[in-house]
């Protein structure tokens, strides 16, 4: 994949957190019940870097603060075509299924909750998105991230397609 090879500087962005989902996991012990916590977090600059984080720790603050370093670590760039993505695209991860279609400006964010955010965080202004399986939070705002790692520039992909030869000036006169 070519976003592991070039990584964005989270220091260079002015980015915002955004806590999606925050799970209380309790562990029966000898002695009870351990609580702990789990957070994901959308972090974004909203003008096309977006990442999602997960962190696990007994008191929310440092879950949500570990989720927060785990999402800045993870950043991909998403390819903006007027506010919107470029191309309609299905992506499957686990049981969740998420697609996510271009949309006319002025239509906003059709999202559910979770692809909702992840969206926003992005900077993508108008969208249609549909979750097809699971409703789970977590693998939704997953899927979403790998449709959004998987999205292509248009001018990146006329770039690396084969251009048609073009016969030289001396070529083209000689046949006349």
């Amino acid at each position: 994949m070519a976003d592991s090879v070039s990584r964005i500087d989270p220091d260079e962005l002015t980015l915002s957190d955004k806590l999606i989902y925050l799970n209380r996991v309790s562990k029966v012990m000898k002695g009870g019940k351990r609580l702990s916590f789990s957070a994901l977090v959308v972090t974004g600059d909203g003008s096309g870097h977006v990442g999602i984080g997960q962190g696990k720790a007994n008191e929310v603050p440092a879950a949500i603060n570990k989720a927060s370093a785990v999402a800045k670590k993870n950043l991909v760039r998403v390819p903006l075509v007027r506010a919107t993505i470029p191309h309609e695209i299905t992506v499957k991860l686990g049981a969740a299924r998420v697609l996510l279609r271009p949309a006319a400006p002025g239509t906003g964010i059709i999202a559910g909750s979770s692809i909702r955010m992840v969206m926003e965080a992005a900077g993508v202004k108008d969208v249609l998105a549909k979750s097809l399986g699971s409703s789970n939070r977590v693998n939704m705002a997953k899927a979403t991230m790998l449709a959004l790692r998987q999205l292509r520039d248009p001018k990146e992909v006329l770039a690396k397609r084969k251009p048609k030869p073009v016969p030289e000036a001396g070529e083209a006169a000689s046949h006349d």
